[in-house]
């Protein structure tokens, strides 16, 4: 727990000429964010909640300030022994102005991150091809949201904001993938109330992510269905869109399975009996990692989240270790894979070089 913020520490501190007091100073602050940042994020058990989000607020920020300060100090690093090896300067010699702008442009980043996660998500818009693409069925749109995270920093007046972005893009349909809360719903009823007004012309369809398991998955597709959205768990809805049909899927959670056996993510069971004919076969599934058995069963679009796009640089280089594909539209063999980098964010309030987003989704004839 304490190794990182010591490599930060004897890093840093050592570059300063600081008398005892100083030292004294940032070793408290090196030592509080160990016990601050872990508390942060298990505030769910705290009675208070004014304090457990004030707490929460505190632990997430100075998660994201250590977790860039930790990357540019091995910058740095990297920087001063290039310097020592290729012009032969003395580290010393650049030690300390090169720790002053470690520290800078740590703050720097932090506070541009935070404006842009907690500024207004940016509206993407995407056009699909779709190979024999019904004429009625053409500019078929989709109003997409994912991992809002409404939790102990996001609240009711940032739903709000989505909700009323989300009806102006006039979609024909509306998508939640997944991801959207952060507690229980005794904790969060009131702060995801707003979602009740969403308004689509075939309605709202809502899949879960891995953080509704943790969070009380039943109890949220009870609610979420009490609000008037559509839960799809393995299964789909035909809609009849101007006499074409399309056919809607969802699935659960990628990793559903760990938590309740009787979950498990089923992208050829959610299609099992759709009619052959339909102009298209959209999937809802909140991982990326659903697409190759989405491609097996026939799909022809999946629609998901839960990367976030890495969230803030550098993570963002890193996600891809992890999930196939990372942001945006992609293509799997006859399935067209487009992942959301999330509307809201999980975590530290930092989106640096990664915005949030609302998609709207527009369905296109393929050119041949």
């Amino acid at each position: 727990m304490f190794s990182l913020p010591g490599y930060i520490g004897w890093r840093l501190l050592s570059a300063f000429s600081l008398p005892p007091w100083g030292v004294a100073v940032g070793l408290a602050a090196l030592v509080a964010a160990c016990f601050i940042v872990p508390m942060s994020v298990r505030t769910r058990a705290i009675a208070d909640r004014a304090w457990a989000d004030r707490l929460a607020w505190l632990g997430l920020t100075a998660l994201g300030f250590f977790s860039s300060l930790f990357i540019f100090t091995v910058l740095r690093d990297a920087v001063l022994l290039a310097v020592r090896l290729i012009a032969g300067a003395r580290e010393h010699a650049w030690a300390e102005p090169s720790a002053i702008l470690t520290l800078l442009f740590t703050g720097l980043v932090t506070a541009i991150g935070m404006i842009v996660a907690r500024g207004r998500p940016r509206i993407v818009k995407v056009e699909i091809p779709v190979i024999d693409l019904p004429e009625r069925l053409r500019g078929f749109s989709i109003a997409q949201i994912s991992d809002v995270h409404v939790g102990p920093t996001i609240k009711r007046p940032f739903v709000e904001q989505i909700v009323r972005r989300v009806n102006a893009l006039g979609a024909d349909m509306i998508a939640v993938t997944g991801d959207l809360v952060d507690g229980s719903v005794a904790q969060l009823a009131a702060h995801t109330a707003p979602l009740a007004n969403l308004r689509a012309r075939h309605g709202a369809f809502f899949v879960t992510g891995n953080h509704e398991y943790y969070s009380g998955a039943r109890a949220w597709t009870a609610e979420l269905r009490r609000l008037g959205l559509r839960v799809l768990e393995n299964e789909h809805v035909v809609l009849q869109h101007d006499g074409s049909a399309l056919v809607l899927a969802g699935v659960t959670d990628f990793t559903a399975h760990h938590f309740d056996a009787a979950q498990r993510s089923d992208p050829a069971a959610a299609i099992q009996g759709a009619p052959a004919g339909a102009g298209v076969k959209i999937l809802l599934a909140h991982q990326p990692s659903s697409a190759e058995a989405a491609a097996h069963a026939g799909f022809d679009v999946q629609l998901s989240g839960h990367t976030h796009g890495g969230q803030f640089w550098p993570w963002n280089l890193f996600v891809g270790f992890f999930q196939p594909f990372t942001g945006g539209l992609h293509r799997l063999r006859d399935l067209w894979v487009y992942v959301s980098r999330g509307t809201g964010y999980w975590g530290p309030p930092n989106r640096f070089g990664v915005p949030s987003e609302i998609t709207h989704i527009r369905l296109v004839p393929a050119v041949p």
